[in-house]
């Protein structure tokens, strides 16, 4: 039976065995088949499969919508225009982050500024007074 064994495979995606294991128990990834001794026996697609997990790990997808993407790239009738759609919202998404984000980093930048430092106590500290909602 031709095919990776599980080091292999996580030395070729650069992962740890632990993560193929986990990609397995989330159903990102087929279970092998087995040897007659009952060594697994992953095909070379795997690889790419634990890439590609990775990289869209990398960029913010959840693996629920990973494994979405995996499940569209090997079906036979797959639509681009579903994906363009998903990557749209995904875009949305993370735009909304960034907003956020920047939001947040205001205010605690406003905040730092009106901090006097060490020579105030901690209940007229301003971040702490803001957290807590006292004006």
């Amino acid at each position: 039976m031709e095919g990776l064994t599980i080091s292999q495979v996580a030395k070729e995606a650069n992962v740890n065995i632990e993560t193929i294991r986990y990609y397995e128990r989330r159903e990102l990834i087929s279970d092998p088949p087995r040897t007659e001794s009952g060594y697994r026996k992953f095909p070379q697609e795997v690889v790419e499969d634990v890439k590609f997990i990775k990289l869209t790990q990398d960029l913010g997808f959840t693996l629920e919508e990973i494994k979405n993407l995996l499940s569209a790239s090997k079906d036979e009738n797959f639509r681009s225009v579903e994906i363009q759609d998903f990557a749209t919202s995904k875009i949305k998404e993370i735009e909304t982050k960034i907003h956020d984000l920047h939001q947040m980093k205001t205010l605690l930048e406003d905040l730092t500024e009106k901090c006097p430092g060490s020579s105030v106590s901690k209940g007229e500290c301003p971040i702490i007074k803001n957290f807590k909602g006292v004006s």
